[in-house]
């Protein structure tokens, strides 16, 4: 089992290991297949020679090109069971719910995926759990967003300390490597001093040792790149949407222009539109398995055509799914004619089946 990093060994070992990370690290991008040059691969976390790895902006580190969401929608079509009225309340006690969570974390860093993503309680005690005595492993982003600012009442910096150390002792963590405090989706509504507080707590966080890096999630495209320019020194990673729909804008109006600039990493959700790209359930009896298989291998190939995008979190719900993300990172990059022309079927077939609580994702066409 993997020594248990502390915080004090976390802040003597910080600016050794960004300093290799500046030195050993190249800002290309580590492609599987023999692109990695002169790269110090030994400086990247699990590497996997079959995996591609891109810089995550300013921090340097060197991430997979496909990472872990922690949502697990439709997760009862592997486990069985009915699906909760809320996806994220399910029981994470059940214990085939955590042998799925410890499995499919395993085939992750088997196959070279070296970050995950939590975004809610459920989120973090199930991961921090499957990743216990490893660790070492895989990044672990954080976001326990009911004591963020997304909720008034953890708005100011004493509260979002107070939610973080409480959020870190319940999942038994000594340190994360990210905090990504959640906005509100409109951060927009967020008023200077709300921004200010929570610029304040992410500081706070860094030189305690508590988070190595420090970011925001936001939906709202205009507000984020007013962010990030001006405060850029705290929000070295951001999570946004961003689907297989998604176009890039390259003048500077642009959200893409404005993290080029900043050199701001940048994970995307909802890669496959809340599962509306597909035709089936996700179960491996379904009609549409092999198919919905290739579709998904279809949207990662073309979000990662975005060169600035450090990777697609997908909630990957079985060792299987696992397989077949890493499997889109091996494939041709660029989509023929053939494809492009599939693909732009699929997103306007999922476009017209979108649930109304994700509408909002047809407002992340162009960034």
């Amino acid at each position: 089992m993997a020594e248990k990093l502390t915080r004090r060994q976390f802040l003597r070992d910080t600016a050794v290991a960004a300093a290799g990370l500046a030195t050993g690290l190249s800002s290309v991008n580590v492609a599987h297949g023999g692109e990695s040059g002169k790269i110090n691969t030994s400086k990247i976390l699990n590497y996997n020679p079959d995996m591609e790895y891109r810089r995550c902006g300013k921090t340097g580190l060197m991430v997979s090109a496909v990472a872990l969401g922690g949502h697990w929608k439709r997760l009862v079509e592997i486990i069985g069971g009915d699906e909760p009225a809320g996806w994220m309340t399910c029981d994470i006690d059940r214990r085939d719910f955590q042998k799925n969570r410890y499995d499919v974390v395993t085939r992750c860093i088997e196959r070279g995926i070296n970050y995950v993503d939590a975004c809610c309680r459920e989120e973090i005690l199930a991961y921090s759990k499957a990743l216990r005595g490893r660790q070492d492993k895989m990044y672990f982003g954080y976001s326990w967003h009911i004591w963020e600012s997304r909720f008034e009442e953890w708005r100011s910096r004493r509260k979002l300390q107070e939610g973080l150390d409480k959020g870190m002792k319940e999942a038994g963590l000594d340190y994360i490597d990210l905090w990504r405090i959640s906005l509100l989706v409109d951060s927009s509504q967020h008023n200077e001093a709300e921004i200010e507080e929570a610029m304040a707590a992410l500081d706070w966080a860094r030189k305690t040792g508590r988070a190595r890096f420090t970011g925001v999630s936001s939906h709202d495209r205009p507000h984020l790149k007013n962010l990030i320019e001006k405060y850029p020194e705290q929000i070295e990673v951001i999570l946004t949407p961003y689907t297989a729909k998604t176009k890039i804008v390259t003048d500077e109006t642009g959200l893409w222009t404005t993290i080029q600039k900043n050199d701001v990493g940048w994970f995307g959700i909802k890669p496959f539109a809340s599962n509306s790209v597909f035709k089936g359930d996700s179960s491996p009896s379904s009609p549409y398995f092999e198919e919905d298989n290739r579709i998904a291998r279809l949207a990662i190939r073309y979000i990662l055509c975005n060169r600035a995008i450090t990777a697609p979190i997908p909630g990957l719900i079985s060792v299987q799914q696992v397989d077949n993300a890493a499997m889109a990172v091996k494939e041709r990059r660029e989509l023929d004619l053939k494809e492009k022309a599939e693909l732009e079927r699929v997103m306007e077939r999922a476009w017209a089946r979108l649930p109304s609580s994700h509408q909002w994702l047809k407002d992340w066409e162009y960034v």
